[in-house]
């Protein structure tokens, strides 16, 4: 019996990591935001969404590509290799808010997310869009027009977005880091719903011909 059980358990371990590999991904692709930055990373809003997907029974995966002090223009960059490597079926991309810190032209951070856009649905992933606000002190006209991006990319784009994925953190001073920019630990969860309203659909949407094509080719 014992012989037995012991197989069984070796069997398990060994088809483990193929196992996971052909679990359905969400890939995230951000900044400091999205990074936990200055927290436990196991109590950041990303991991809080694999451990929320683990208690509803469901097998995706979470990966996080974020990196703090990203910009577009750097998540453009590395984009097409985490697709390659990932194949993910969602793509989070939550990206914007350091262009804007630096004064970068709005015109080329909504040029940027466009084509992370299109690479992540080329790639046949769903594409959900977390739009940023910067801080009042950098003026209400930059600031709206940084913020008007993410509407019109929505629009022409058709893509799925939260206009504002820290809307009830940033201008609640006890949920913020002590640097009035990073939400600190008791935000994070409330970030997760912000994230989760426009999420969970695309959870339950089938899959596109793009990632049906690779699941065939790999099988």
């Amino acid at each position: 019996m014992r012989t037995a059980v012991s197989m069984f358990l070796l069997v398990v371990i060994a088809l483990s990591p193929a196992l996971a590999d052909d679990a359905p991904r969400i890939l995230v692709v951000g900044d400091s935001l999205s990074a936990a930055y200055g927290i436990d990373k196991q109590r950041g809003w990303v991991a809080l969404l694999q451990q929320r997907l683990a208690d509803n029974g469901t097998a995706w995966r979470v990966v996080n590509a974020s990196i703090t002090g990203d910009t577009t223009r750097g998540g453009l960059a590395r984009l097409p290799a985490a697709l390659t490597r990932e194949r993910p079926q969602v793509l989070i991309i939550e990206l914007g808010g350091n262009d804007g810190l630096r004064a970068l032209p709005p015109a080329q951070t909504q040029a940027n997310l466009a084509d992370m856009i299109d690479l992540g649905r080329a790639a046949g992933a769903r594409v959900l869009l977390l739009g940023v606000r910067l801080p009042e002190n950098y003026g209400k006209s930059f600031g709206e027009k940084f913020h008007r991006v993410y509407r019109e990319l929505a629009l022409d784009k058709d893509v799925a977005l939260v206009p504002f994925f820290l809307e009830g953190v940033a201008e609640t001073r006890a949920l913020m880091q002590a640097d009035g920019i990073h939400p600190g630990v008791d935000a994070q969860p409330r970030i997760l719903d912000n994230v989760w309203q426009a999420l969970e659909p695309l959870l339950r949407t089938p899959a596109s011909a793009a990632s049906i094509a690779r699941g065939q080719a790999r099988g």
